[in-house]
Formats: structure tokens, C-alpha cells, sequence
């Protein structure tokens, strides 16, 4: 296996430039470069960044911990976090703690001994516990998709509150009194935010003794078990406001069940959209995150913590939401 000497050998130069080349440090021409780059492909040499990581207790590794990789919304901010990553030479691991707590501490632990250079986290619960460890071992952090009151650190997330109201209006527009809300876990933020959106429209509305509001977790099962219950209440929601895509379609199944069409009988519409690779004809009525986008400015800031740029106080950013009115959403009518 060649090492570093037989590289500078076939390159014409010091073993100290092969090393400088390779870390990009230090004086060295462009001739130069070029020579030990191809010295380095002629020979196959593969650089032992165990022993530099070693030297500069950095690994050139962030980590991406998410609490559903399934999720298309997730996936979306995984090419984010990868793509800015990737040009500024850095690798990523993934982790996905499907909402559990334990899962999460068990890999946060098992980074922290890896040591990644920084973290990026969508924590399991809105709690600033998780985050204040990670910080406290002296890794940059910056959370994902989610508001922790009491929490210094960079937060990319998107506005759900608003998002929620801007939905639950559409359906009081189109005449709907009876809106069950079909949320995700009490104590994550998004669940409790999107409740709350949907609570501010519904009391603005003078219907705030009308709420039929569910608490379960952000999975299909969850979302069909859900509306079961709504469905069995009288009287019966003739609107499903769904906190995320995959509870969504556990409702539509709920509701094929029941026999009710959807708009025809139902409305039902939802936070996250479907992405256009998963979907022939879009149909459902949603409001989508740009989670391309969060992905990408969550990493440019972990980034910009990493590389000593970020010396302003920690940010929270809150990006825009988008509203796409499909077929899923009709005008109530008159039950006879």
C-alpha cells in the first residue's frame, strides 16, 4: 500500500508538501499541486485521516440526527444538509431516532465518542436537555424543525403556528364548523404549534367550543386511529385538519373505510406536502416546508460555527411557508 514518501517520491517533492497539498495548507504552486495530485492518482494513495482527525481533533464529519427518515419531509433536508456538506468537503452520518427519546441519547452518545464536528438534531421532545449535553462537550449544534423555549443555539424551523391558522381558515371558508385536528406527539413543537394555529382561527371564528382536537404520533397507523375516533363523535367533523402527510393518509384510509368521499363528503387537508416524485396527480390540500431549503441553511450555519464566521449571537430562523389548494378541500353542503 503506497504511503506519503512514495507519493512525494513520484511527485519530485518533500513529504511535507504532500501533506500540505493534501490539507490545502501552507505555500505550494499550482505545478506543484498538480504533480502530487497526480502522484496521488497514479499510485492510488488513499490519505490516513484517522491520524490527521488525530492531529487536529477534527474528523471533517457532521452528524444529521432525524426522528423519521422515512418521512419525504426528512429525506428533502437530509440532500439539504448533504449538499452544502459535500462542497465544503465534509461527510455526514445519519441517525434516525423514530421519536424516541432513548434512541436519540443512545447516538448522541455514540457520536460525541466519534467525535463529528458538529451536530444538526430534530430533537424527539422540545426540550433543551438533549441540546445543552452536546453543548456542553463543546459540539456547535443547530436544531431542526423545532421551537425549545429557554434554548441558546441555532434553530432552523418554519412557521407552523401560522401555517395551521392559514389552513384551518381555508375551511371555515369553505363552511366547515365541525374541523377535527389530528395531531402529532403533545410534547413535540410542531404538534403543539399546529393545535395552536388551528385553535386561533377556530376562536377568531367564534367556534372554540367546537374543537375536536387528537393527540397521537406522526406515522400513518396513528392518523388512521385518529380519525376513527373523530369519525365516532357526534356530531360528526366534516373536515380532518392533519399535522403532517403521513397522518393525512392515514385519515383518507379512515374516511375510504367509512365510505365518505372525499371532497365530495369530507374535507381533508394537511401539513407537509407530498413531493412531485412520490405523487402522479397531487390531490391533497396542503401546506408545504422548504425543506430542501431548512436542510441547507441549517448546515450553512453549523458550518459558519465550525469555521470560526459566526460570531453574531445564535439565530433562529424562520422560514415561509406555501399553500397549495388541490382536490382534497370542497364547500361543505347541507346535510339533509
Amino acid at each position: 500500500m503506497p504511503n506519503i514518501h512514495d507519493v512525494a517520491r513520484r511527485a519530485g517533492v518533500a513529504p511535507i508538501t504532500v501533506s500540505r497539498v493534501i490539507n490545502n495548507s501552507g505555500y505550494f504552486s499550482e505545478e506543484i499541486r498538480q504533480r502530487v495530485e497526480t502522484a496521488i492518482k497514479e499510485l492510488g494513495y488513499v490519505p490516513n485521516t484517522v491520524a490527521r482527525s488525530l492531529r487536529s481533533k477534527k474528523t471533517q464529519t457532521l452528524a444529521l440526527v432525524l426522528t423519521d427518515i422515512t418521512n419525504p419531509f426528512f429525506t428533502n433536508i437530509a440532500r439539504g444538509v448533504e449538499d452544502i456538506a459535500s462542497d465544503a468537503g465534509f461527510m455526514v452520518i445519519y441517525c434516525n431516532t423514530d421519536e424516541s427519546e432513548v434512541e436519540e441519547e443512545k447516538y448522541v452518545q455514540m457520536l460525541l465518542q466519534k467525535q463529528v464536528d458538529g451536530m444538526l438534531l430534530v430533537p424527539a421532545r422540545s426540550e433543551p436537555s438533549i441540546i445543552s449535553k452536546i453543548q456542553a462537550r463543546g459540539k456547535p449544534v443547530v436544531v431542526i424543525d423545532r421551537r425549545i423555549e429557554g434554548l441558546e443555539s441555532d434553530v432552523v424551523r418554519c412557521d407552523s403556528e401560522g401555517g395551521a391558522y392559514q389552513l384551518t381558515q381555508l375551511l371555515l371558508g369553505l363552511g366547515h364548523r365541525h374541523i377535527s385536528v389530528l395531531s402529532g406527539p403533545r410534547y413535540v413543537s410542531t404538534a403543539a404549534d399546529r393545535v395552536a394555529g388551528y385553535q386561533r382561527a377556530m376562536a377568531e371564528a367564534s367556534l372554540s367550543d367546537g374543537e375536536c382536537i387528537y393527540f397521537g404520533s406522526y406515522h400513518q397507523k396513528s392518523g388512521y386511529e385518529m380519525a376513527k375516533q373523530a369519525l365516532a363523535v357526534t356530531p360528526r367533523p366534516t373536515a380532518f385538519f392533519a399535522a403532517n402527510n403521513f397522518i393525512a393518509i392515514g385519515a383518507l384510509s379512515a374516511l375510504q373505510e367509512a365510505g365518505l368521499h372525499v371532497p365530495e363528503d369530507f374535507s381533508v387537508v394537511a401539513f407537509d406536502d407530498l413531493p412531485p416524485s412520490l405523487t402522479t396527480f397531487p390531490f391533497l390540500t396542503a401546506i408545504a416546508q422548504p425543506a430542501y431549503e431548512m436542510g441547507k441553511r441549517a448546515a450553512e450555519l453549523l458550518l459558519a460555527r465550525l469555521q470560526g464566521k459566526a460570531n453574531q449571537p445564535y439565530q433562529v430562523v424562520v422560514l415561509p411557508t406555501e399553500l397549495f389548494i388541490r382536490q382534497s378541500t370542497g364547500r361543505r353542503l347541507d346535510r339533509k
